[in-house]
């Protein structure tokens, strides 16, 4: 068997089509029909079903499927080792972020890294929650930070820290006379959340919070002015006085000196929890390494929580389906049934 069967392999099973399959990968139809023949005659089994429409997969060519990725996947590891060994790092960690994950948080944690195992080699890849979690199962990333510890099978969840819930607001906003916010107060006025599938894990969050303390009818009237896919873009909003914004505590550094002043919630338990997400099974020496300073760094910057800073391991929920990648909604009502 050849590397070249496994991409002609993976080139067909993605397209589930000969012709697209080739042109894909920039060769004629008949030697790529020819070395899928190859290969099946190799493995002794049956991988796609032909019919006038195109090609399908079979159950044996689904389950090579996972194994040809895997193996590309190991290939660009080794690629990506090799560059860190040109460059002088003695081994890579991939890390993927979701959620708009604080800036602080990972910077205070990827300077201990750099100050302890200068030789080790980090990547981060700033992607969708939906994306993490696939890059993980298909061992892309080694491990990621998000909001949400529901990812499906085969992977498993760390609460790592927890950041305060604040409110942003413009300067004189009438609400600013609260030293603490209460909820009542707040939500009449319109508000500014994050994008519901950019940032899926924060807005399931508040929405959790919004359930467990609001009445049905208070629900029903609550006005979603925005939602906001950079800091950015919330900050505009917010200081042109369209609406409160709910974020996380952590962000009151990025906005000193801005036109938006922040303000604590009357609320117990008003905060946004962060997990690490990685693939099931023991970890490698430098994943090893680099969740004990994950644990070291936390240790420094907060108090343990009553449930403990690591919650135990444990074997996610199945991975609820995203719904297509849209444009934020403006003017909506925010279910919290």
């Amino acid at each position: 068997m050849e590397l070249r069967h496994l991409r002609y392999f993976l080139a067909v099973a993605e397209e589930l089509n000969f012709t697209r399959a080739a042109a894909r990968l920039h060769i004629e139809q008949s030697p790529l029909s020819r070395a899928i023949k190859e290969l099946e005659s190799e493995l002794g089994i049956q991988l796609f079903e032909r019919n006038p429409r195109g090609v399908q997969l079979t159950w044996a060519g689904s389950v090579f499927l996972d194994n040809a990725k895997r193996i590309f996947a190991a290939l660009e590891q080794a690629r990506m080792d090799m560059r860190g060994v040109a460059l002088g790092f003695r081994g890579t960690l991939r890390i993927a972020v979701s959620d708009g994950i604080a800036p602080n948080r990972l910077a205070d944690l990827l300077a201990r890294c750099r100050q302890e195992e200068p030789e080790l080699g980090i990547r981060l890849f700033e992607v969708s929650y939906a994306q993490q979690v696939k890059g993980l199962l298909e061992h892309h990333y080694d491990l990621g930070f998000a909001r949400i510890d529901a990812a499906g099978s085969g992977l498993q969840a760390q609460r790592v820290w927890s950041d305060p819930l604040v409110a942003a607001l413009p300067a004189r906003h009438p609400l600013l006379s609260h030293r603490r916010i209460p909820l009542q107060e707040l939500i009449r006025h319109p508000l500014i959340l994050s994008h519901s599938e950019v940032h899926e894990g924060q807005f399931q969050q508040i929405s959790r919070l919004l359930r467990a303390h609001l009445s049905e009818d208070e629900a029903a009237r609550l006005d979603i002015a925005e939602q906001y896919i950079s800091r950015e873009t919330m900050q505009a909003l917010v200081a042109a006085g369209y609406g409160v914004a709910l974020v996380s505590g952590t962000e009151r550094s990025d906005l000193a000196g801005s036109e938006i002043v922040t303000r604590a919630l009357s609320l117990p338990d008003s905060e946004l929890a962060t997990y690490l997400l990685r693939p099931a099974g023991e970890p490698s020496a430098h994943l090893s390494r680099f969740l004990e300073r994950v644990a070291q760094t936390c240790r420094r910057t907060e108090e343990p929580s009553p449930q403990g800073l690591f919650d135990s391991l444990r074997p996610l929920a199945p991975l609820t389906r995203l719904r297509p990648m849209g444009l934020p909604q403006a003017h909506g009502s925010l279910s919290v049934s």
